[in-house]
């Protein structure tokens, strides 16, 4: 059994001072991997952008990759694609998040989902890892309807997706980007805890596309769909069966109103309110980024 003893002094273990930390951000150039990157550096974090083609080379499924990408950080943060509840994602960071430990990688934050209990295997076998952790479970992100797979859907005026008329409280990835920032950097504050983090409000599909719609200034509809139909047909699309299969066991339990409610973890965090959806949604619009 670790005492907290033992635990302060790990994870002060070749520390430097936050403006001397050096941090790896693996799928940096991801929805939220961008935002931590952009986060860090406004800190004054030295960052180490890890992606599959980058500068710094990182894959989950080549291990050979692995180790360069870790030595010499400090801290790590860490999204697993392509979903941190998918088949064998809790032994592939299970054995990153040993690895970093190794190699004097004291502080790791994992990118969690709100409300998946898939993925509290890997969830855990990064708290069993040796290293002072945060894992930040955030609810459904407003960027997925900017970027990503549903944009296309979007900018052709109508988004097809299995969540019924369910509430969910869209964040910004930028906020997610400043909470796992404040984590790595904040001590023993957020250390060894679990960061239940949403936005403001809530809103249905339906809202938060009307929402879209109207900033805008085109019409974008919201088609519900079961997530069987919606399964068949990512695999018409070439989505391999397992894959499928995987997803629509998520959207049948995430999207059965399990997330929503509220949580206070930004403003914890961060000491500010998250966010808002329709300030998100005004400058994406503002950008282009719906034109058809």
């Amino acid at each position: 059994m670790t005492t907290n003893t033992e635990k302060t002094n790990r994870g002060n273990t070749n520390s430097k001072s936050t403006a001397g930390m050096t941090v790896l951000v693996t799928g940096a150039t991801g929805r939220v991997g961008r935002r931590v990157v952009e986060s860090a550096e406004a800190a004054g974090l030295t960052v180490r952008a890890a992606s599959r083609h980058g500068a710094v080379r990182f894959d989950w499924a080549d291990r050979s990759t692995w180790a360069d990408a870790l030595r010499g950080a400090d801290a790590a943060h860490l999204a697993y694609l392509p979903d941190v509840g998918a088949p064998g994602a809790a032994e592939a960071v299970g054995a990153f998040a040993r690895l970093a430990v190794e190699l004097g990688v004291g502080r790791l934050t994992l990118l969690s989902a709100r409300g998946e209990h898939q993925a509290h295997a890997t969830e855990q076998a990064v708290r069993e890892s040796g290293a002072r952790w945060t894992v930040v479970r955030a609810s459904w992100f407003a960027q997925n309807l900017s970027e990503g797979p549903l944009l296309e859907e979007m900018r052709g005026g109508e988004l097809v997706f299995p969540a019924g008329e369910v509430l969910e409280p869209f964040i910004d990835t930028r906020d997610i980007g400043d909470v796992v920032v404040a984590a790595l950097t904040g001590g023993d504050r957020f250390a060894d805890r679990i960061l239940d983090i949403t936005g403001p409000r809530l809103l249905s599909f339906r809202q938060a596309v009307a929402e879209v719609s109207a900033a805008a200034g085109r019409e974008i509809t919201y088609a519900p769909v079961s997530a069987r139909e919606y399964g068949a047909a990512l695999q018409e699309f070439g989505v391999p069966v397992e894959e499928a299969e995987f997803l629509v066991g998520m959207f049948e339990t995430n999207l059965d109103g399990r997330n929503a409610m509220l949580s206070a973890g930004v403003r914890e965090v961060l000491g500010r309110e998250p966010r808002d959806f329709a300030d998100f949604a005004a400058e994406q619009a503002d950008a282009g980024t719906w034109k058809s």
